[in-house]
């Protein structure tokens, strides 16, 4: 039967507009709806304003820090309302581009709700489309923690659109969100209280990363009550609009806003997907293989609906591997395999490969660890900027596994070491290379001395 559509995308975010503009440009006839805003979740409540409102707080220290240099320049008040209309303005700049982008490319765009009638038709605001092949990319949303008093809590989409800045703010979770938004409001003015249940921040991160990056948010004046969860949440105030946060071990925590960073779950309600025959795995996601493919052979999903890599690059790459396969005569896959991935604290930390803890499983490495003042902070004293660099090394073969940094600049170095440890150098192609001096990447050039062995008995076992 002819269709009304060779591909038709569910989701206008990253994964979704790149599977659609690439396929079209293919010659694929290629349909994408989406429901809320064009971009998904990165370009409007995601890491494009995030990384902005990291880069708005750096200027409070850096006017401070300036003056170990001779400036003498004073600190102001910030502008919250002015920031965020600037945000926005650039947020509505980036949406129109992706909307001009698959215009440009030949797609056929729908600003509408999408819904299975069947595995090849779908009801799209109404209307009844066919495809023949569909592609779900719906990203995830905010799980909002099943505690009382959790409606009087926002979540991370809330904080990118508040009328005023909170004088007083309980940040609850220990993931990339919460320590980026921590950092954030504090380097504003904020009191901050992040609130997780590990005994460190970033579970599932290298632990010197983990253990180097509380250090670095205390030193910044941000109270970390680690070990602990929530309990209760009470509005509180004469008009209450004040919120008590009471705690496992008792402490009672008065703030203006409260904000749940509490993971977040696959986008799949009121897809009918039961209708389309996909299987949903245990924990809600769309069920694929390496090449996007569900149960359903005609039906692929990519991005955070899958529940795999949970990051924007990694969506984009499945979604332009996928167009090419379908329709550009290139049938290829895109690796999970060291992928580097960076969190915008204040200092950012970034990583790519296997942390210690992981590599160790697989037998004995070599560690590699260096701390140090950025040569800038010698001069401006800030104790909360100490970088930490690390590299994970294969024993037997000397190849480098996995390459860590907490610092300033950790995602820009990150990016150009995350094409050497996906080639497989070694530890001696480090040595080898010639630093940039002074810089603080050199260093990741000129550790020469191994600071300990791990995996040892991981391997006699």
């Amino acid at each position: 039967m002819p269709y009304d559509f060779d591909l038709f995308v569910i989701g206008g975010g990253s994964g979704g507009t790149r599977c659609a503009r690439i396929a079209a440009s293919y010659g694929a006839r290629v349909g994408i709806a989406e429901e809320r805003f064009w971009g998904g979740t990165c370009v409007n409540v995601g890491c494009v304003p995030k990384k902005l409102m990291v880069q708005a707080a750096e200027y409070a220290s850096w006017a401070e820090d300036a003056r170990g240099f001779g400036w003498d320049i004073a600190r102001g008040g910030h502008d919250w309302a002015g920031f965020i209309a600037s945000k926005d303005h650039e947020i509505t700049r980036l949406q129109a581009i992706y909307k001009s982008m698959l215009q440009k490319a030949g797609a056929r765009e729908f600003e509408a709700h999408v819904r299975f009638i069947d595995p090849h038709t779908l009801d799209v605001g109404g209307q009844r489309v066919t495809a023949e092949r569909i592609v779900i990319a719906t990203g995830s949303t905010p799980n909002k923690a099943d505690i009382p008093g959790a409606d009087l809590a926002g979540i991370t989409d809330d904080l990118f659109y508040l009328p005023r800045r909170p004088d007083r703010i309980v940040i609850i979770g220990g993931g990339y969100s919460a320590v980026e938004f921590a950092s954030i409001f504090r380097g504003l003015g904020s009191e901050v209280h992040l609130v997780y249940r590990q005994p460190l921040p970033l579970r599932g991160f290298d632990g010197d990363l983990r253990e180097a990056l509380a250090e670095a948010m205390a030193a910044e004046g941000i109270h970390l009550h680690h070990g602990l969860v929530p309990t209760h949440i009470m509005a509180e105030g004469p008009t209450g609009d004040e919120r008590r946060v009471h705690l496992s071990d008792t402490t009672d925590i008065l703030a203006d806003f409260v904000v749940l960073t509490t993971g977040r779950v696959p986008n799949v309600t009121g897809l009918d997907l039961e209708a389309s025959g996909v299987a949903l795995n245990a924990g809600g996601a769309v069920q694929v293989d390496r090449g996007s493919r569900t149960n359903v052979p005609h039906i692929y999903a990519i991005g955070d609906v899958t529940d795999r890599l949970n990051l924007t690059p990694w969506a984009t790459a499945e979604g332009h591997a996928l167009a090419d396969t379908l329709f550009g005569n290139n049938p290829r896959e895109v690796s999970p395999e060291n992928v580097p991935t960076a969190v915008f604290s204040v200092p950012p930390l970034a990583t790519v490969g296997l942390s210690e803890e992981d590599a160790a499983q697989l037998g004995p490495v070599d560690i590699y660890v260096t701390r140090f003042t950025p040569m800038r902070h010698t001069l401006t004293g800030r104790k909360s900027r100490r970088a930490l660099m690390k590299l994970v090394v294969d024993q037997r073969s000397q190849r480098v596994l996995g390459a860590h940094m907490l610092g300033e600049d950790a995602a820009e170095i990150m990016q150009g070491l995350g094409i050497a440890v996906r080639m497989g150098a070694t530890k001696q192609d480090f040595d080898r290379t010639i630093g940039i001096h002074p810089t603080a990447a050199e260093e990741f050039v000129t550790m020469r001395t191994r600071t300990r062995v791990a995996g040892v008995a991981e391997a006699a076992e």
